[in-house]
């Protein structure tokens, strides 16, 4: 995983640091055993992409918010790197720190605070800064240089709802699903918590490669690192203030799966940009995958390695196993249509997508009969919000005058007030039994853990 490292007191970078109680890394271990988990034996190569409509792969976005910038820039590789292809210069770079630091001081992920924002107006006070700072042409090669350290790839052209038929992880963020396939066979689902609207987590393809055992955080020397934490002051592994659990799994920039997760932090926002899981689960989540790759760890190993809370240790996988990562608010999924959310506000919960789901499982969606297609349209609708409530523009020429009136009393921005967005206003899935769809589309959960 490409390493993000703050300046002076902070060891380590993951967009998780930016906040208290966040997806961090450590990127020092201090010790690394040359024990290795087994190939990956699925009788395919392990980092072929899974059989999708086309093979070929593309580099897709990474999701650029103010808070992301602020830790790319306190990366001296990356910083030297944009200097000389795109040439950046100090000055400009001086004004894109001060823009970014100012951003994230502004944060806040009290509980006690609600919040306003969204991934929408994140993302796009980043591009407003990043094109006043460097111009449209150099703001746009500039987030190119941030997807070639992601390296972030997608599927050019996927199947909606597609069952890998390799072995492979698959998270599904408006489900706040992960789901383990062992050669194409679901053998395990987890109930997840994703990352802030504000630190959404990306789409696309990645790689585990490694198990990192006892983590250690570090908090950086800034302002908001407040309560019982210091700047500089290591907090060990297992420490009830240290957010990462006893095991996390780097997936790539800036992303990982970890533990250390609440209960009730499952099914909703709970992380900058991870996955996170419970520390039950990221261990039953370890012994699983490593079982799939031939050499299994068993619980009891794994409770050994977390016993010395004080020894960090990362044990390598020989064969990387692909973390895929998507964002489908349209499922099929064992007969039963469901829409869900669209918490990152991509405008999928459209007519046209729909039909384009509908249609890979031999259904059309003019055949239904008039009053479930009334009740689907009016689940797309009701879907199209955001987390806070929000309507999110999905282009759609169908809206009634009283649903423009609507969304133009109500306002389809978020201007933000600086906090973080913690929790879903609303039901967050609809779903509908169709009969022509009785034994299609992705697995139901399997042994699911929540």
């Amino acid at each position: 995983m490409t390493n993000f490292i703050f300046r002076g007191a902070a060891v380590l970078f993951i967009i998780g640091m930016l906040l208290n109680a966040s997806c961090v890394q450590n990127n020092s271990p201090t010790s690394v055993p040359n024990n290795t988990v087994g190939n990956l034996n699925t009788g395919t190569n392990s980092n072929t992409q899974p059989v999708p409509t086309e093979t070929q792969t593309k580099t897709t976005a990474t999701v650029l918010t103010l808070p992301l910038l602020d830790a790319l820039l306190a990366d001296n590789d990356f910083v030297s790197e944009a200097r000389s292809t795109i040439q950046v210069t100090d000055e400009e770079i001086d004004k894109l720190k001060n823009a970014a630091r100012d951003a994230v001081l502004k944060l806040s992920d009290d509980p006690s605070e609600d919040s306003s924002r969204s991934t929408k107006t994140a993302v796009d006070d980043a591009k407003k800064q990043l094109q006043q700072v460097l111009g449209t042409d150099r703001a746009n090669r500039f987030t190119q240089l941030v997807d070639k350290y992601a390296g972030n790839q997608e599927l050019a052209n996927p199947a909606p709802n597609q069952v890998p038929t390799d072995t492979r992880v698959v998270v599904n963020a408006p489900a706040y699903r992960m789901d383990v396939f062992d050669k194409g066979k679901l053998v395990q689902s987890y109930k997840i918590g994703i990352g802030y609207p504000e630190f959404p987590l990306p789409t696309g393809l990645r790689q585990a490669k490694s198990l990192i055992f006892n983590p250690t955080w570090t908090p950086p020397d800034e302002p908001w690192v407040k309560g019982k934490v210091a700047p500089g002051k290591t907090v060990e592994a297992g420490s009830k203030l240290n957010p990462l659990g006893p095991i996390k799994i780097p997936i790539g920039l800036p992303n990982l799966i970890h533990g250390g997760k609440s209960p009730s932090r499952l099914g909703t926002f709970a992380s900058h940009g991870c996955v996170g899981l419970t520390d039950p689960m990221i261990e039953d989540f370890a012994a699983k995958i490593t079982g799939l790759l031939g050499e299994p760890l068993s619980l009891n190993d794994i409770k050994g390695y977390e016993k010395a809370k004080t020894e960090t240790k990362e044990i390598k996988l020989k064969e990387s196993i692909p973390v895929e990562l998507r964002y489908e608010t349209i499922v099929v999924e064992n007969g039963i249509l469901k829409i869900y959310r669209d918490v990152y506000e991509r405008g999928t919960n459209t007519e046209e997508n729909l039909k384009r789901v509908l249609d890979t499982f031999g259904v059309s969606l003019d055949a239904l009969e008039q009053a479930l297609r009334s009740q689907i349209f009016e689940a797309l609708s009701q879907m199209a919000v955001d987390a806070t409530g929000n309507p999110v523009d999905v282009n759609q020429n169908r809206d009634s005058e009283r649903d423009k009136e609507k969304k133009m009393a109500k306002g389809n921005s978020n201007q933000g007030d600086g906090r973080v967005t913690r929790d879903i206003k609303g039901k967050k899935v609809l779903e509908f039994k169709i009969p022509q769809l009785a034994g299609k589309g992705y697995p139901a959960p399997v042994g699911l853990k929540a």
